[in-house]
């Protein structure tokens, strides 16, 4: 019998008692263990950025994060997610595919949370391990330069 470790996670808000394997990433916890799909499975190498998620306000490569190393945490994914940048995403038109869309929105709730980002290319650069493959990169930072103008940085 294999070993399963009982975990803790805060997700969305909600409470949940997993009893996981040690080497399921937090991604598979989220998707096939919580049936939280939002969070897309991309390169499932850490390279891509369509699997972020916040963890304790930060933003984190959920595919290359062990679930048990986050015991206790509080994880929110994009079904949990009420920001500005929902509404600038659709009025930017920052999606094509939008497969990579949650783990966009995350990832800038998370860098606008960080505060490094001043100019249009810093955002770019803090957002470059989000990669939009439909080509909507230029669409993706003017809707978080528009919250970031707008002082809602949540």
């Amino acid at each position: 019998m294999e070993n399963f470790r009982q975990i803790n996670l805060l997700v969305n808000k909600q409470p949940y008692t997993l009893a996981i394997k040690p080497y399921v990433s937090l991604l598979d916890a989220l998707r096939d263990y919580l049936d939280l799909t939002g969070t897309k499975k991309g390169c499932d190498h850490g390279q891509c950025g369509a699997c972020t998620v916040l963890v304790n306000g930060n933003r984190v490569l959920s595919c290359i994060t062990l679930a048990v190393m986050k015991d206790g945490a509080e994880i929110t994914t994009i079904e949990g997610i009420d920001h500005p940048l929902q509404n600038t995403f659709i009025e930017h038109d920052a999606f094509q595919c939008g497969y990579c869309t949650p783990g966009q929105i995350c990832s800038a709730i998370g860098m606008l949370r960080e505060g490094k980002a001043h100019s249009r290319a810093e955002v770019a650069e803090l957002m470059s391990g989000n990669l939009c493959r439909c080509g909507a990169s230029m669409q993706i930072i003017d809707a978080i330069m528009e919250v970031k103008s707008g002082g809602s940085n949540e």
